[in-house]
């Protein structure tokens, strides 16, 4: 099997292009996308300047998709004097699997120079994820309990450490997957959500050229969050990282138990085998649904919703936010 591109032996035929990609091509394919989705969503601002550059937290777990994402920022923006990468992770008390992975994220930042932050659950919530899913006094899976330690932690460290946006290492197989669960929940105030958090461009385009769709309205509640990898399928990602020789820690959380999305991931994959482009085809059409959901439950109605948590002070709509109550939920146990 030859690559279409040049000829030298192909390692991939990705079925919903029709084309068969070499090593070389795949990687710069990935690239290619990447810098497009940062151009297309509007991340570099107009006002991006060497003495007041725009800062980007990198939420870098060590897995395959936060050190890709990491890596390619880091190549693009090297020379950027308007661009500040930073990497946070967050140490959640996994017995022998986090720890190896911070070792990759240690690892990797050190090779590029780039400043990196690590947080733990103990320090923020004096608990550790091994723990919480002993006592579990929700009945819920830990990845339930993880989200919502997670988004806490990365909004206020990204507060913290000024970013302009928060970067994550979504792929397109992870946000088709979101997209359809949302759908099949009927939940279209959670697309709008969605859309003016992470999906929307930014109302400036990179480099003066302004986006002609919908824009993402601007939230005072949290730092503004963007996806510049959900174009790329999770198994390239895997192979860039295997080809550009990453250190990335390729392991499955122990703990790692979400049934409905397990269900709904193998039926896409099962859509994607039979109708190749599934998942792109899935994407087109949510984003343009999450955008007419934003313009009907988004704005300032949504913003106005939005209060102090009376625990912590971290923005909710409700008195408590959800991470206070699970928090007083363990202690209780």
């Amino acid at each position: 099997m030859e690559c279409d591109k040049c000829g030298d032996h192909a390692v991939l035929h990705a079925a919903y292009s029709g084309l068969h990609l070499c090593e070389d091509h795949l990687c710069r394919t990935v690239e290619k996308r990447l810098r497009r989705r940062v151009r297309e969503d509007g991340l570099v601002p107009d006002d991006a300047t060497p003495e007041d550059p725009d800062t980007w937290v990198i939420g870098l777990s060590g897995g395959k998709d936060s050190v890709v994402l990491t890596s390619i920022l880091h190549d693009v923006f090297e020379r950027d004097p308007r661009i500040e990468l930073v990497a946070l992770s967050i140490h959640e008390g996994i017995e022998g699997y986090r720890d190896k992975s911070l070792e990759a994220c240690e690892e990797l930042t050190e090779d590029l120079g780039i400043r990196h932050e690590v947080v733990s659950y103990a320090e923020e919530f004096d608990v550790r994820m091994d723990d919480v899913v002993e006592k579990d006094p929700e009945g819920m899976a830990a990845c339930a309990y993880c989200g919502v330690f997670r988004r806490d932690v990365l909004s206020r460290y990204a507060e913290e450490l000024g970013a302009d946006k928060l970067l994550t290492g979504h792929n397109l197989d992870d946000e088709a997957e979101t997209a359809l669960m949302n759908f099949f929940e009927g939940d279209v105030e959670q697309m709008a959500q969605h859309f003016d958090a992470s999906l929307g461009p930014f109302e400036t385009g990179s480099d003066g050229d302004a986006p002609t769709e919908r824009t993402r309205e601007k939230q005072e509640h949290h730092v503004p969050r963007a996806k510049p990898l959900r174009d790329v399928p999770e198994k390239e990602i895997a192979l860039y990282a295997r080809f550009r020789d990453l250190p990335a820690h390729i392991t499955e959380c122990p703990h790692a138990e979400e049934a409905y999305r397990g269900e709904v991931q193998q039926l896409m994959l099962g859509l994607e085998e039979n109708h190749p482009g599934t998942r792109h085809s899935i994407m087109a059409g949510y984003e343009k649904l999450a955008a007419l959901a934003a313009d009907a439950y988004g704005g300032d109605d949504a913003d106005a919703e939005f209060g102090e948590c009376d625990s912590c002070g971290a923005p909710t709509a409700r008195d408590l936010c959800r991470k206070c109550n699970l928090l007083d939920a363990l202690e209780a146990v």
